[in-house]
């Protein structure tokens, strides 16, 4: 059954959400319904004044708290936080979703399990005929808004769901490509948000310049973690993960660069860093794939240890062949 692109739905009101519902309304010129909590921040700006703090959104956006209304159209996008999922499918799954088809706008693992997005919604939602696809890659709101295009995947384990989705989200300012490996694009996704960590890291320190390393040898370490869970190694080099370092690893609105940073020069960063949940799960795994950096990167992150002393660790790391 063909999906019905021209009235759609988005979870969250955040700043890429927000942006999405804006993308979709304008570019897409859909008839698009945002939902939010009463009490989001995000969602009362937007009802009051239709600006979130990033965008300003179309006439065609409407707004709604009532869950059941947004789940009336048959194309619905999500973008919340990733360790709220699992909590929202379990309220999604008590209505009929039969012949939904759901985008997972957000990166990262539960940080409990250390299970990719799609599998958390696969756990909860059981109905039949409910598809759900990812989309991943580079991309900045300020930076979209400014109309400086780029380039996203996405991936589904549904063959024909992945394509109508990506189809219906390309344009002029978003060049969409198909995925070809969910798990690999999945965690390739979720990590670069923690070598984001690393990267501010990296600039507090004043040792930017370590970046080119960093970028030459993460993409090798997330690899081992992508064949771990049975993906191909090589979509670490791919749009969703090698693809997504200059927005995340250098870009002044990267939330994980700046948290990493944060970590160095103070004070606290207190927004959103998705890295850093996703740390906590890949650092949980440590006992079977080889992954220094991430190991290191714990160590600052939830043990305060020293930055410079936890780099230097690497280095004297005994010598090795680089490929």
């Amino acid at each position: 059954m063909a999906i019905d692109f021209s009235k759609i739905s988005v979870i969250g009101c955040g700043r890429w959400g927000g942006f999405l519902g804006y993308y979709i309304a304008k570019y897409k010129k859909a008839d698009t319904l945002m939902f939010g909590l009463k009490e989001d921040p995000a969602y009362q700006a937007l009802i009051k004044t239709g600006n979130n703090g990033y965008v300003t959104m179309p006439s065609n956006v409407s707004y709604t708290t009532d869950i059941n209304e947004a789940l009336k159209r048959q194309f619905i996008v999500v973008s919340i936080g990733c360790q709220g999922l699992r909590g929202l499918c379990k309220q999604l799954n008590a209505f009929d979703l039969r012949g939904k088809r759901f985008l997972l706008a957000m990166k990262g693992l539960e940080e409990s399990t250390g299970k990719r997005l799609t599998e958390v919604f696969h756990e909860e939602i059981k109905q039949p005929d409910v598809q759900v696809a990812a989309l991943m890659g580079p991309g900045h709101v300020q930076d979209y808004l400014n109309e400086i295009p780029s380039c996203v995947v996405i991936d589904s384990d549904d063959e024909v769901a992945k394509k109508e989705i990506a189809d219906f989200m390309n344009s002029s300012l978003i060049r969409v490509y198909y995925g070809s490996d969910l798990i690999g694009n999945e965690i390739g996704a979720a990590l670069k948000n923690v070598i984001g960590l690393a990267a501010g890291i990296l600039d507090g320190l004043n040792w930017a310049g370590l970046k080119g390393a960093l970028m030459a040898r993460a993409p090798v370490e997330v690899g081992r973690l992508i064949s771990y869970y049975g993906g191909n190694p090589k979509s670490a080099y791919g749009l969703a993960h090698l693809g997504d370092y200059e927005a995340t690893l250098f870009s002044p609105h990267s939330h994980n660069r700046a948290y990493g940073e944060s970590l160095v020069k103070g004070p606290r960063f207190e927004k959103l860093a998705e890295g850093v949940p996703t740390l906590k799960a890949v650092y949980d795994l440590r006992d079977k794939v080889n992954m220094p950096i991430c190991q290191v990167l714990y160590e600052v992150v939830y043990n305060n240890k020293d930055p410079k002393e936890q780099i230097n660790l690497l280095f004297q790391r005994p010598n090795k062949s680089e490929f």
